[in-house]
């Protein structure tokens, strides 16, 4: 029998928008979890599918945002908020599914075995049907092996030792609240500018390969392009703590290396495509770096974060809890996760609304 850890202290946090089909997967995983959390609270953009509805079916707190109020750094800091009790704070995206029942215990431990540790991630394993290119991107970036960062490793790893993944994190809140929480306004990479400033104001950084999700994604070239160009914003934004934990451009030929080693044993046929990837997103890099020449109308039809563009006044700010006709979906009592009502839920809402209209 599965002994159940009881940890008020924590909360858990996914930001959602049309979740699709993985949900009722995501949220059974969540379920069977050997940490029953204090509360569970699920911060969704206006979702046009049933993820709102699903996550209210099985216990989960629903708070609200407009589309146009998402942001990757401001609203992960809208929910620190509404968490002003968690000592500890698990950031999850709607599309990484718990792999083990007890990734939640294993995420936590580190945190709880050294207090310096402010920030652990997990390991993202491919989904079945992902093709060799993600396999290798998953296993790259999520080795077997467990790591240690602190400030010092910024003189070894350079700005390797600031990446860090919020798909699947746990944060130390009052390691959060010290460098100020997540920011405001930020296009990507909110995950890797926050454990950057972790690591110089003190703090220690964590992979943990003992816990994992399942995570991976097959874009295509225009897409790749896409995020690449925010990734380049990111960097031309982020400037001054750029200059600080280094640039990444060793990283990224390591990784060339390692894929053209990977492929030419494995399957060798898809080494141009390989190629065409690595130059796509070189491109889109590129020309992130270098936003600020262009048009502000041309960076928000590139960008996957178009609300990161939108300056518009008078948009709500105010989460709304979820409304289903005259009435209101009431919370259930937090971290009480409801297994049946989910299921019977799922079964007669869920339709294949695999949209993606922002990314999570």
């Amino acid at each position: 029998m599965t002994t159940i850890i009881q940890r008020p202290d924590v909360a858990v946090i996914v930001l959602t928008r049309n979740a699709g089909r993985l949900w009722p997967e995501w949220i059974k995983a969540l379920q069977h979890q050997t940490v029953q959390a204090g509360r569970y609270l699920v911060i969704d953009s206006l979702s046009e599918d049933h993820t709102a509805e699903l996550a209210a079916a099985a216990g989960l707190e629903v708070q609200r945002i407009h589309p146009r109020d998402f942001s990757h750094g401001g609203t992960r800091q809208l929910a620190t908020e509404l968490c002003p009790d968690a000592e500890f704070l698990v950031y999850l995206t709607q599309d990484a599914i718990l792999k083990q029942a007890d990734s939640l215990e294993q995420l936590l431990k580190h945190a709880a075995d050294d207090s310096h540790v402010g920030m652990v991630y997990g390991r993202h394993l491919p989904r079945a049907d992902a093709d060799h290119l993600e396999r290798h991107a998953r296993g790259f970036t999520y080795p077997a092996t467990s790591s240690v960062r602190d400030r010092e490793s910024f003189k070894t790893l350079g700005y390797r030792a600031a990446f860090a993944s919020d798909v699947y994190a746990v944060y130390r809140a009052s390691a959060l609240r010290s460098i100020g929480g997540f920011p405001e306004h930020i296009i990507v990479s909110e995950d890797s500018y926050v454990a950057a400033r972790l690591l110089l104001a003190g703090w220690k950084t964590v992979y943990s390969a003992e816990s994992t999700v399942e995570h991976s994604h097959r874009y295509s070239l225009v897409q790749i392009f896409r995020r690449y160009f925010d990734v380049g914003v990111f960097h031309a934004s982020e400037q001054p703590l750029m200059q600080a934990v280094g640039a990444p451009d060793r990283e990224a030929g390591t990784y060339v290396r390692s894929l053209i080693q990977y492929l030419y044993v494995r399957q060798k046929g898809l080494l141009p495509l390989a190629a065409l990837q690595t130059f796509v997103k070189l491109m889109g890099f590129r020309l992130g770096q270098r936003y600020q020449q262009l048009p502000a109308s041309i960076c928000r039809m590139i960008s996957v974060q178009r609300a990161y563009w939108r300056r518009e006044e008078g948009v709500c700010k105010t989460p709304l809890r979820v409304g289903m006709g005259r009435g209101v979906l009431h919370t259930p009592s937090l971290g009480a996760l409801k297994h049946k009502k989910c299921d019977k839920t799922a079964k007669s809402l869920l339709q294949n609304l695999d949209r993606e209209q922002l990314e999570y």
